[in-house]
């Protein structure tokens, strides 16, 4: 079985729209509405790849409710949030359908007290018995210490669990200092951590910082990994054009279900660099396009070599 943590979920809402304008009113042709937060998502990519997968985090007011409701729908997923009196947010997606281009509103989240952060703890450190690996992924609501992270990556090493972190800013500059298995972040993020544009310089120097295996998500030129057992980059075989919502997530879940199957790391890498681009194909933010999965994952171009990296 596989854990995601999601800290701050989210009830995610996308409308499309013909043409967004600014200042302008819109007729709306499609709403969706489903669980998310990123490890959710993971989570989802997970057991439609045929993993068990446990989802927790906090959940908390009617949106929170509302994402329980909808999480028992999902096939494979099993909820172990833990409740919080705080309202649980929401984000809205707004589709531009003549572009392609997607405009993101994330609201903030709950205030998590001290006492909620306390019992989350404790409930994950029992949820880690008997797991394969753990994600833990995106943002910190508002409450919780920035340093989090760091606490549940060390938790999930004590119990001897393989752990991988994806977030941002301090919360990533904290966490890898617990020494995480895996670290996914893009390349914004990895240069904003150690101060390089440089994909290759700046994943050697996180790998220094803590990280076991630095993954560089660099867009639609695919993966750079940065491992103990090599180096490789992985790319689709032609850049997609979509809605690229959730695709960093679905190359977390390939990157996951890799580590449970126990592949090399370049299957790993193909599989997740299938998944992020089937992900911008589908008509549905945060899902996937099987069926160009399937042919994507025969056509990804990973090039590289083993040996100490």
């Amino acid at each position: 079985m596989i854990l995601t943590v999601t800290l701050n979920t989210a009830l995610d809402i996308t409308y499309r729209v013909p043409s967004l304008r600014p200042h302008g009113s819109h007729r709306v042709s499609e709403v969706t509405e489903r669980p998310g937060g990123k490890g959710i998502n993971v989570a989802r990519v997970l057991a439609a790849l045929g993993h068990r997968v446990t989802v927790t985090g906090f959940s908390g007011g009617a949106t929170g409710d509302e994402v329980r409701t909808r999480l028992a729908d999902e096939p494979g997923v099993t909820d172990a949030l833990v409740p919080v009196a705080g309202a649980t947010r929401r984000t809205v997606a707004v589709v531009d359908e003549q572009t392609g281009d997607t405009t993101q509103l994330n609201e903030p989240g709950p205030l998590v007290t001290a006492a909620e952060w306390a019992a989350f703890q404790d409930a994950y450190e029992d949820m880690l018995s008997g797991v394969a690996a753990v994600a833990l992924c995106g943002s910190l609501p508002p409450g919780l210490p920035v340093g989090a992270y760091a606490v549940l990556v060390r938790a999930a090493r004590a119990a001897d669990v393989p752990v991988l972190l994806d977030t941002s800013g301090e919360a990533l500059r904290r966490g890898l200092a617990a020494r995480p298995d895996i670290i996914k972040p893009n390349a914004d993020e990895l240069a904003e951590l150690t101060g390089s544009h440089e994909p290759l310089r700046a994943t050697q120097d996180a790998r220094r910082r803590g990280a076991r295996t630095v993954i560089a998500s660099l867009g639609a030129e695919g993966l750079l990994a940065r491992t103990p057992d090599g180096m490789w980059r992985a790319a689709p075989p032609a850049r997609v054009h979509g809605n690229p919502t959730g695709a960093g997530d679905s190359a977390v879940a390939g990157l996951l279900s890799g580590l449970a199957e126990n592949l090399p790391w370049p299957d790993r890498l193909a599989r997740a660099v299938a998944l992020s681009a089937a992900t911008v194909l589908s008509p549905t933010a945060g899902d996937f396009d099987r069926a160009a999965y399937r042919e994507l994952l025969e056509q990804v171009e990973v090039g590289g070599e083993g040996g100490a990296a």
